[in-house]
């Protein structure tokens, strides 16, 4: 077993002097409260929860006996359940114990390896973390993925709701839009740039992210040779000196415009013309380059200030033949070619004829409101987001649609007062965020009652969740289809149809 490595001295050291002279940074703090934390039960069974037994340190030999709902594998020591990352079921593996009050397991060896195994393309695969299944074949990917909606949605496919295959990319790989990279001084000379390892805010160096553009990574690189001709530094977060925190890329798949946001600790940016100019000149390709300020101490990457150092501020998109502005802040799905598929298919499912009051509850700004337009007679969208819903009238206006109003409201509340004034609504739509909707928003679209729901997830746990609430207001869930929009990550996308119930 590794001996652990004493703290550097320095100032987080510092941090870790008795009787509390000095506070722990903010990031330290979050981890051991997240570590103090209980652990949440697993919404596969209890047979699947990772036990907190003691477990002697040691290297043991194990065989992986199921993924979780995280995409680790499940294991077993001294009869206690232990979570590894990066194996597969039936593989037999050496991993390494650590840990006295909650137990640890990191991989040692495989054994003998699953026939799903793949040798992992990226180079830093076991320390980013982003890509948990990128050692298992893609086509194997899909499978457990599969399953994993098939047992969550179980109660549904047991009374006669129809269970789709799910729909899974031909090219599962430099598919995201958008990149999100974080930089740090590694020695006194080097700036890195990459990504954080995972439980941590320590940069990976990464030249190569898989699943992003090849030509982000070209401007990352360029970017750190900018930052060296014009004499600055990464922000150091103990230091609290230096000037770069991320670099955000945001590019535009039909249109191939691109947005390169500067997130930075000081609005002082010096030799901010100089910065711009030889970017500009290294990628020609670069549309509109951003300045965004982050003074605080927090683990959120965006600030609250901005200024426009080059271009309109925002970049423009197509998407089911649809043509959207995005700028900094709005909310755009990050595969393009799984979300025209993904929105698609629900339109598919809610069956539009033309003669259809929609309702979309969680428009942003107003991707599938608009597409859904063409298919309705009308369209409300709500979106509590202000800038959000100027976006969403932009974006009306761009496409040339009529049927269309955007309302800046609670969307929870908003249809209360629609159920109140006896205004109804053929289908809504809901596409919520990870955490699911609340009791209060599923309440007011059971008072609303709509013909139709079809409710998007990027959660299918929390979507469970709260199909029992929609279920029990008499909705039937009557089709079930599974979209993978994250390839090599463990999330998975679910549209769910719910039909009201006649109960004459």
């Amino acid at each position: 077993m590794a001996k652990k490595k004493p703290l550097k001295k320095d100032r987080l050291a510092k941090n870790h002097l008795k009787y509390g002279e000095k506070k722990q940074p903010f990031y330290l703090e979050a981890q051991q409260k997240q570590n103090r934390s209980k652990p949440k039960k697993n919404p596969f069974g209890d047979e699947w929860e990772i036990a907190q037994e003691t477990v002697a340190p040691g290297e043991y030999q194990a065989e992986c006996i199921a993924l979780d709902e995280d995409g680790n594998g499940v294991i077993r020591v001294e009869g206690v359940k232990l979570s590894v990352p990066a194996v597969l079921p039936g593989e037999q593996i050496t991993v390494e114990v650590w840990g006295k009050k909650k137990p640890h397991a990191k991989l040692i060896q495989v054994q003998k390896a699953s026939k799903d195994r793949v040798t992992a393309k990226c180079p830093v695969f076991y320390r980013c973390g982003g890509c948990r299944l990128q050692h298992m074949s893609y086509d194997a990917q899909l499978d457990w993925k599969q399953k994993q909606v098939e047992r969550l949605m179980q109660e549904y496919i047991g009374k006669g709701a129809k269970f789709y295959q799910i729909i899974g990319m031909e090219q599962p790989w430099n598919y995201r839009n958008k990149s999100h990279t974080a930089f740090a001084m590694h020695g006194r000379q080097q700036i890195v740039s990459g990504i954080y390892e995972e439980n941590s805010h320590r940069v990976v160096p990464t030249e190569h992210c898989l699943i992003q553009s090849e030509r982000a990574d070209r401007i990352i690189r360029s970017i750190r040779q900018i930052m060296k001709e014009c004499k600055l530094l990464p922000y150091d977060e103990d230091s609290e000196t230096g000037l770069l925190r991320h670099v955000l890329i945001r590019e535009g798949f039909t249109s191939g415009e691109v947005m390169v946001v500067l997130v930075t600790a000081s609005m002082i940016f010096p030799a901010r013309s100089r910065f711009v100019s030889l970017l500009r000149e290294k990628h020609p390709e670069i549309t509109t380059i951003i300045m965004n300020c982050n003074p605080k101490k927090t683990s959120m990457v965006l600030g609250e200030q901005e200024r426009i150092l080059y271009g309109k501020g925002w970049i423009e998109d197509s998407l089911c033949q649809k043509t959207f502005a995005i700028s900094l802040k709005s909310f755009y799905q990050v595969n393009p070619v799984q979300t025209q598929a993904l929105y698609q298919r629900a339109l598919q499912m809610a069956a539009l004829t033309g003669k259809e009051r929609v309702l979309d509850a969680y428009c942003g700004i107003g991707t599938i409101s608009l597409i859904a337009a063409q298919q309705a007679k009308e369209v409300l969208a709500v979106e509590l987001n202000r800038d959000a819903v100027r976006d969403a009238v932009s974006n009306a206006k761009r496409n040339g649609i009529k049927n269309v109003r955007f309302f800046c409201d609670d969307a929870g509340r908003f249809m209360t007062e629609m159920a109140a004034g006896n205004e109804t609504a053929d289908v809504v739509l809901m596409d919520p965020p990870r955490s699911g909707s609340d009791e209060a928003f599923l309440r007011s679209v059971c008072a609303l009652s709509p013909k139709k729901i079809v409710y998007i997830s990027c959660n299918p746990q929390t979507q469970k969740r709260d199909l029992k609430t929609l279920t029990a207001a008499g909705y039937q869930v009557r089709e079930i289809q599974p979209v993978d929009l994250f390839p090599h990550t463990a999330h998975c996308e679910n549209i769910c149809l719910l039909i009201k119930q006649d109960r004459r």
